[in-house]
């Protein structure tokens, strides 16, 4: 099978201890995934995510983009070098998204009909169209072990009526998502190398802040038998309180033996809370983008090296943390770093935050396991 997923155990809050079997590996539930938007973490290398948290044994399963990928180099230039995995020396699992959420953010350059949407490139103004069956053609040159079907993500705020419409669209598109892929997935690039496996498409539930669409959308997608499904469109800048209303009430539609994928979301506390109602996939950006900011997660919260107060203090970011930047440096040189613009102080800060991460996730494993 080119996906197999098995609940170990569930505890008296919903929260699941799952196991993800991928044709790139297994994969240990709940999960983070850091976010390698261009075939790259950003500012970490391959080597060090291979270790980096999660008691030494680093990222199970990461993220690409397939908007970015497509503009820059090029999905076929990656199925030519044997696929993302192949392309960026990765040969533990991936998941890629379909490219909708990153058309969503062009407003301003996109046009959406039933049959895409046409957009231009944010890189040199190039006009491109993406329709279902594309996003599909992109990601099985990319050859992720999971993809994802293009739907749309609607804005925050917007009308019931206009959410119902976008969901509808949504669910059109799936279907055809799916229609295509069960007719390519074989020319995956690693399909023969792996045995015939192929690659796995995951449904994404929309329906906005409403809950009633949320029902629908749900119920429409398990319709459709997808062997997983994320939860899209949120942390798209609704009250926090909203975001796990809608995730709970999603939750109870979705199949309980099939994993379950809330897409863009979001800080420690949240990531905890989420696995345990039951979410055992999640993915940000907010850990590489923080630390390039110089914001630093640490368990006694949030920690902004770029102040003052930290100019001569010897101390490592997090005195619990075993990542080997709290191993080795002080806070005193990571503000140095910062303060005088060094690449170093992004590598570090991302290192650390991603260990914090992970960590976090293994220690919910842990209390989830039973």
């Amino acid at each position: 099978m080119s996906l197999s997923f098995e609940v170990q155990n569930i505890d008296g809050g919903g929260g699941r201890r799952g196991r993800l079997e991928l044709p790139h590996g297994v994969v240990e539930t709940p999960v983070f995934m850091p976010v390698g938007t261009a075939a790259s973490v950003k500012a970490v290398p391959q080597s060090v995510l291979e270790v980096n948290g999660a008691g030494g044994k680093g990222a199970q399963i990461i993220l690409a983009n397939t908007y970015h990928l497509y503009l820059r180099p090029g999905h076929e230039l990656v199925r030519r070098m044997g696929g993302v995995h192949k392309f960026m020396s990765w040969d533990r699992p991936m998941l890629t998204d379909s490219g909708g959420f990153q058309v969503f953010s062009l407003s301003k350059l996109r046009k959406i009909t039933p049959e895409g949407v046409e957009f231009r490139s944010h890189l040199d103004g190039s006009k491109h169209f993406f329709s279902p069956e594309h996003s599909m053609d992109v990601q099985i040159a990319l050859g992720a072990d999971v993809m994802m079907v293009f739907d749309e993500c609607v804005e925050t705020p917007a009308s019931w009526e206009r959410t119902r419409d976008s969901m509808g669209l949504t669910h059109a598109w799936a279907q055809r998502s799916k229609d295509h892929f069960e007719l390519h997935k074989e020319r995956v690039p690693w399909f023969e190398a792996l045995g015939g496996k192929t690659q796995s498409l995951f449904g994404i539930v929309q329906g906005g802040m409403y809950a009633d669409l949320r029902k629908e959308s749900a119920e429409r997608l398990v319709e459709m038998d997808f062997p997983g499904y994320a939860i899209g469109g949120l942390a798209v800048g609704e009250p926090r309180d909203v975001t796990r209303e809608m995730i709970a009430r999603t939750l109870e539609f979705l199949p309980k033996d099939k994993p379950r994928y809330v897409m863009g979301v979001g800080y420690p506390d949240e990531i905890e809370e989420y696995a345990k109602m039951g979410v055992d996939m999640m993915d940000c950006v907010l850990p590489t983008r923080a630390g390039r900011h110089g914001l630093l997660f640490t368990s006694g919260g949030r920690l902004n090296i770029k102040k003052l107060q930290y100019a001569e203090d010897q101390g490592p970011i997090d005195a619990e943390c075993g990542c080997m930047v709290c191993g080795r440096y002080t806070r005193a040189y990571l503000r140095h770093l910062y303060a005088s613009g060094e690449a170093l102080s992004a590598v570090l800060n991302s290192i650390h935050n991603l260990a914090f991460y992970l960590d976090t996730m293994e220690r919910v494993r842990g209390e989830l396991a039973g």
